[in-house]
């Protein structure tokens, strides 16, 4: 049975469903072949069956309330909601979610109940402080939580940092100019942004400043603004190193911080500042810590027994 159907967009600008030059709702009407579509203004009208009128009904409604998690929507987005695919309301407690498709297509969620803990976290915070032995994903998690964000265009540039301690072997005396010498450092975070993406498309993205590896020193006097920023390794940072990079957040930024108090590689482990730090702001709203423990380890299952084992004999 035809119906025609008026759908009045009052709480929304609608170029922001629309799209520049109609984009997203080109690529919405494309999901609806038999429909007949009409914008004008804050009006688009609908001629076509029951079924499909209301379809595309639930769908703008969709696209409205995924623009309240969003800077702003894409054609992609479109994509998403009818794919079932990254939208945050997806992101429960079930361990079914999908963060993000690695290379080979494998899909990246999280493992456990404390990085599912982390995915919902990342969405209903600007700061988290993921703490815990080494083994627990935190980086990883985080890393693909950033991935996600980048691919559905929720912010312009993923960051990340480490402050540049070295685990007990002298990096000073290698060859090559700074980057050869700070990479070993960054190295692990290479490591999870090739399971993610393409080698090209990261080596683009990595020449045009769309991901950009640093070592934190070279964070002060930045305003980081619609980026998801990673401060891994957190607890070889200062007090006063962590509020620096904590105080560059800029406008509609995600920042994650990870780290692990068991691994403190500075000269003094009692200038460790993450604790601290998390201790500081624990009071502040839109900050979360989460905290992981030695039954959290996805790596090889003996690396959950070598943690507990030096944990037991390293002096109190």
């Amino acid at each position: 049975m035809k119906t025609r159907k008026t759908i009045l967009l009052e709480a929304i600008d609608p170029i922001e469903i629309y799209g520049p030059g109609n984009k997203i709702l080109e690529a919405l009407c494309g999901y609806f072949p038999n429909l007949k579509v009409a914008a004008r203004g804050n009006e688009i009208i609908l001629e076509g069956d029951d079924q499909d009128t209301e379809e595309f009904s639930r769908k703008v409604n969709m696209l409205i309330e995924r623009r309240k998690h969003k800077m702003n929507l894409t054609p992609y987005d479109v994509e998403d909601i009818f794919d079932g695919e990254s939208t945050p309301d997806r992101f429960k407690l079930n361990g079914d979610s999908v963060i993000v498709h690695g290379n080979d297509g494998k899909p990246i969620k999280a493992r456990n109940r404390t990085q599912e803990e982390m995915v919902k976290a990342y969405f209903e915070n600007d700061l988290i402080f993921a703490i815990g032995p080494a083994g627990t994903g935190k980086t990883y998690i985080a890393i693909a939580l950033a991935v996600r964000a980048l691919k559905n265009r929720e912010i312009k540039r993923i960051i990340l940092t480490r402050p540049a301690v070295e685990a007990g072997e002298r990096l000073g005396f290698l060859p090559g100019d700074l980057k050869d010498k700070l990479d070993p450092y960054l190295q692990p975070l290479y490591d999870a942004l090739g399971d993610m993406i393409p080698a090209k498309r990261l080596q683009d993205f990595m020449a045009e400043g769309t991901i950009q590896i640093a070592p934190l020193a070279y964070m002060r006097g930045r305003t980081l603004d619609r980026a998801c920023v990673i401060l891994d390794e957190a607890q070889n940072t200062n007090l006063g190193q962590l509020k620096m990079f904590l105080t560059r957040m800029g406008c509609d930024a995600k920042f994650i911080v990870t780290g692990d108090a068991s691994q403190i590689d500075l000269p003094n482990r009692k200038d460790s500042g993450l604790l601290k730090g998390i201790e500081l702001t624990r009071s502040i709203k839109g900050i979360k810590t989460i905290t992981f423990r030695n039954e959290d380890i996805v790596r090889h299952p003996l690396v959950a027994k070598i943690v507990k084992a030096f944990e037991k004999g390293e002096p109190a």
